[in-house]
């Protein structure tokens, strides 16, 4: 049909899943095999970014994703209370849309070859920034539902003492990471290659890229993602680097296409036909309102034009962060299961629509080859 595979994997995800008919697969699974997907992705890229390539970008990506992420809370929130729904609800939904997916905006990164570009290094220092920005509303996720159901628990001291322990804890596991893991993991895997072994190679790749994404999450309450990219990363500029990308490359690839079947399992229908314009308008917020917050933060950076559309389409969706804030909020009592639908719809229409996005960006953007294009540029 000469679309997107991305689709073909969602509605693969559809076909199989407990709101279609005939056989149904394992839902829990294949947001298991998500979660390595993402891991292996985020391990991946950090393969290829040292942290002079995201310090370089700091100025722009740090403002550019709170910005961003504010505003797309904001969006949510006004279309939330436009909806009828309660404060603590409509703020849930906004902040679970202004997040990107990680493995949608790295798999169109990496179609593109822009992972090494200046564009991509933005893209990537945003994405990661938003992963930090979501750990800590996780954080405050509780104390939100405590004050939205009227828990005497849940006092501003307490919701700060969490948020800067929370802090403090990954700040600990990044200084821990750059300091110690940076001398102790390459050395490792050097000591693994000398036995001339590939599957032990990949085997000890694979098991530090999972090791310390467990060790982030359940040690220093950082996220999964966090610690995988953070794994890449310290193992950036080893000699084996670039034969570790390229011995994990089918392994990521293939637990990326089940992130996306898994989606597709999660998505009902028929709130399609139950709320069409909600649907409509949530997914406004994702490709309109959020592409409009990351052009005016490029525009006021003076970025080529090129770059702030990339950028925008780049991010102009969501994905496994928006399912676990919509999916902790549904369990704390904060968001309705009909609200839960509406940004699941919105995450596959947003997904599936996003390789258009990108077409159109490069086309209003021009079509000169994005390594041109760099911070630099006049």
């Amino acid at each position: 049909m000469r679309i997107s595979p991305l689709v073909g994997y969602l509605l693969a995800g559809v076909a199989v899943g407990p709101f279609t008919p005939g056989f149904v697969g394992d839902t829990g699974l294949a947001l298991q095999f998500a979660e390595i997907g993402v891991i292996l992705l985020m391990f991946g890229v950090g393969l290829k970014f040292s942290l002079a390539d995201l310090w370089a970008v700091r100025g722009v990506a740090i403002p550019g994703a709170l910005a961003q992420m504010t505003a797309a809370t904001l969006l949510g929130y006004g279309v939330g209370t436009l909806m009828g729904l309660g404060a603590a609800e409509s703020l849930m939904l906004g902040f679970s849309l202004s997040v990107a997916s990680t493995v949608v905006l790295l798999r169109a990164l990496e179609d593109r070859r822009l992972l090494k570009t200046e564009n991509g290094r933005i893209c990537v220092g945003w994405l990661v920034i938003e992963d930090i920005a979501i750990v800590l509303g996780i954080v405050l996720l509780p104390a939100l539902a405590g004050a939205a159901n009227g828990a005497g628990n849940a006092t501003p001291v307490a919701t700060l003492a969490a948020l800067g322990l929370t802090i403090g804890k990954i700040g600990i596991f990044v200084a821990l990471m750059l300091f110690i893991g940076a001398r102790v993991f390459p050395w490792l895997i050097v000591q693994v290659a000398h036995l001339k072994s590939r599957e032990l190679l990949s085997l000890g790749t694979l098991t530090l890229a999972l090791g310390i994404a467990w060790v982030a999450y359940e040690l220093f309450d950082a996220s999964f993602a966090l610690g995988a990219f953070l794994a890449g990363v310290v193992l950036n500029g080893t000699k084996f680097t670039h034969r570790i990308a390229e011995d994990s490359l089918p392994l990521r690839d293939t637990f990326a296409v089940l992130f996306f079947v898994s989606v597709g399992m999660l998505f009902d229908p028929l709130t399609l036909v139950r709320a069409p314009f909600g649907v409509l308008a949530v997914v406004a917020i994702i490709m309109i309102g959020k592409t409009a917050a990351a052009l005016a933060i490029t525009s006021l950076y003076k970025l080529p034009l090129r770059t702030g559309m990339m950028i925008a389409a780049s991010l102009a969706q969501i994905g496994e962060f928006s399912f676990v804030l919509a999916g902790m909020g549904v369990a704390l009592g904060l968001l309705s299961t009909e609200t839960y639908n509406l940004i699941l719809a919105s995450a596959l229409i947003s997904i599936a629509l996003n390789p258009l996005l990108f077409k159109l960006a490069e086309m209003l953007g021009g079509d000169r080859n994005p390594e041109e294009h760099s911070l630099a540029s006049p």
